[in-house]
């Protein structure tokens, strides 16, 4: 993965979970670039999503990367284990980790797979800039996460816009990824801030054709 064109990271959380197998090689026969995990624990979300099974599970069905989104509290408890079931990408939230952000993210390297941050949208960006540089990823939040099918927030743009600048002036290859409530009619805006990976869910699953979708998500 690199940060020269548009990636399409479809949700699961918007997935029929009672065929999730045959959903995920759906996403990948028909141009998915990543598939992005959303892992919930009750907690930190009101939403219960699922855990390092599934993740262990998907793998095995597929090579593209695992985008493990975790929006857990005390996160840095769980980072072996999500590394051991597969994960390429693990993503943990600033408001879960506070002071113990930097700490996290190293015990993610430490486990060979790629580190991420994760803000929320109200919390600002000089909450996680000393750590940008350390990423592989960058995610805002254009929901306030919990559950899929909310409406974007586009308050959040200047935001990717700042990050952007702070990735370009670092000279480092770290995506930008945006969640919630990507489509057709706002992706050119997204797009045109610096995000350069796309997490889509209900635009991807209720789409009657998922390829064309995609491909217009990556192209509008």
């Amino acid at each position: 993965m690199n940060n020269e064109k548009i990636l399409i990271a479809p949700s699961i959380l918007s997935a029929d979970f009672s065929i999730m197998g045959e959903e995920v090689k759906n996403l990948e026969k028909n141009g998915a670039d990543v598939i992005h995990v959303d892992v919930m624990d009750g907690v930190f979300v009101s939403n219960i999503t699922f855990g390092m099974k599934m993740v262990k599970d998907i793998r095995k069905l597929t090579t593209l990367p695992l985008d493990c989104h975790l929006m857990i509290v005390e996160p840095w408890k769980y980072v072996e284990k999500f590394a051991e079931s597969g994960a390429d990408y693990i993503t943990v939230h600033y408001e879960a980790c506070k002071e113990r952000l930097e700490e996290t993210l190293n015990l993610i390297k430490k486990c060979g797979v790629k580190c991420g941050c994760v803000i929320n949208p109200d919390t600002p960006v000089e909450k996680i800039e000393n750590v940008i540089e350390m990423c592989d990823m960058v995610l805002v939040m254009s929901v306030f996460p919990g559950k899929g099918g909310q409406k974007f927030i586009p308050e959040v743009l200047p935001k990717v816009e700042k990050i952007r600048k702070i990735i370009e002036k670092s000279g480092k290859d770290i995506l930008l990824e945006i969640d919630g409530g990507v489509n057709k009619e706002n992706v050119g805006i997204i797009k045109k801030s610096g995000a350069n990976v796309l997490v889509a869910g209900n635009t991807v699953f209720s789409a009657p054709d998922r390829k064309e979708v995609m491909e217009a998500l990556r192209t509008l």
